[in-house]
């Protein structure tokens, strides 16, 4: 009897060639080892490795500027909300340093693609605390012309695309943009920021098969924060995380430790000079945990413990973490430090004050900025709301212009 060995013979198949093999072998559901997550920095601080990419002094201290800026905001806005001066917030509390350290690693050229907490990437930008206050009143100095929900900032000046609600909708756009930036051979990438939530939708897939297939300069940055809003990734999805299913789609992918800046930073930085330079997609996955509420409409301790937020909120602290470092390295002492938070409260509260005071946008910015020259039935719903409001005025706000 001869035996028929099928090992040594391949299948030539479109996509390259595949090996036969005469054992009844499954890929297994999961591996052994769940895939590492990169540090530098350990909970105190003190770097474990050698091996990141080098920050200089005035960099350091603008990344934990920002971050201390970020928190700052948090907290006054979330108040004010509270106070009943804005509809709506939405908090960052816990990804401090996925927001600033990512975008320290970027270059200006690079497109963003929020999702909605990653406000921070627009305060590195340059975006003022003013033009954040503007727009979370929706006065007459908001760019979005009041017709956004708060915290869904935009900026045409500093390449930051306005954030949309809905959920995981930028990563398609994000693929079309930077398959854009490389077919005029531009020296840029574009970044789309996700939750864990938005990993469990149709256009997380589309977007990473797209990208794969047409090599584009993309950074996917995943924010693995534990809840898709109120769901834990144990009801999400069964593999490890969100990391691997970068490689299920042929795209390489690091996981990161999201709470610490100098990871962050050296992982993004890597990732733009790969995306750039060999024109590819690249998925980072920062494993975090949201210490705030999911927003102002939310209370999580309803599905989690409320001890275990504190824990984070205390032990694992990515701006204190960041803090120590810098101090070790004689960048900051206490006195500075208290006066940058002295100073940026003011800011905060002294923004806030401006642009309460501001009247909201005119009436007639309802219907701009669609069409070219206003089609009838648009013309005759802006009579009719303006009719609507001189007999009923006191249904209406007195600070929106007519």
């Amino acid at each position: 009897m001869h035996s028929i060995h099928n090992d040594s013979q391949v299948l030539d198949f479109p996509g390259g060639e595949v090996k036969f093999t005469s054992h009844l072998n499954f890929i297994p559901e999961t591996r052994e080892d769940r895939v590492h997550c990169y540090r530098v920095l350990d909970d105190d601080g003190y770097p474990i490795t050698s091996d990141f990419a080098q920050i200089e002094k005035e960099v350091a201290l603008k990344i934990y500027t920002d971050m201390v800026t970020l928190q700052t905001m948090d907290t006054i806005f979330y108040e004010a909300q509270r106070q009943g001066r804005i509809s709506f917030y939405l908090t960052t509390v816990g990804e401090e340093a996925i927001n600033i350290a990512s975008a320290a690693a970027l270059k200006t050229d690079d497109f963003i693609f929020p999702q909605y907490r990653e406000s921070g990437v627009l305060l590195w930008r340059g975006f003022t605390i003013q033009e954040f206050a503007n727009q979370l009143f929706g006065n007459k100095h908001d760019y979005g012309k009041g017709r956004q929900m708060p915290i869904h900032y935009g900026s045409n000046k500093h390449n930051y695309i306005t954030v949309a609600s809905t959920v995981a909708t930028q990563l398609p756009h994000a693929v079309g943009a930077a398959y854009a930036l490389k077919m005029d051979a531009k020296n840029a990438c574009t970044i789309v920021y996700f939750g864990d939530g938005g990993s469990s939708t149709g256009d997380f897939h589309a977007a990473l098969n797209f990208a794969a297939v047409l090599d584009a300069p993309v950074i996917f940055f995943c924010r693995n924060n534990g809840f898709a809003i109120s769901t834990p990734v144990s009801d999400q999805f069964r593999s490890d995380g969100v990391v691997t299913k970068g490689q299920a789609y042929g795209i390489r992918s690091i996981r990161v430790d999201g709470n610490d800046a100098l990871a962050v930073f050296t992982a993004v930085h890597e990732a733009r000079k790969m995306a750039v330079t060999e024109r590819k997609p690249i998925l980072v996955e920062a494993l975090t945990y949201r210490a705030g509420h999911h927003s102002t409409s939310d209370d999580s301790t309803k599905y989690r413990p409320a001890k275990e937020i504190e824990w984070w909120r205390r032990e694992r602290d990515p701006v204190s973490r960041f803090r120590k470092w810098i101090e070790r390295e004689g960048w900051l002492n206490s006195q500075v430090e208290s006066e940058l938070c002295s100073n940026i409260r003011k800011q905060v509260l002294q923004a806030i004050q401006v642009a309460e005071k501001q009247e909201k946008p005119p009436i007639k910015d309802v219907f701009t900025d669609v069409y070219d020259v206003s089609p009838a039935n648009l013309q005759e719903q802006e009579i009719s709301i303006r009719e609507t409001i001189r007999k009923h005025p006191q249904d209406y706000p007195t600070d929106v212009p007519l």
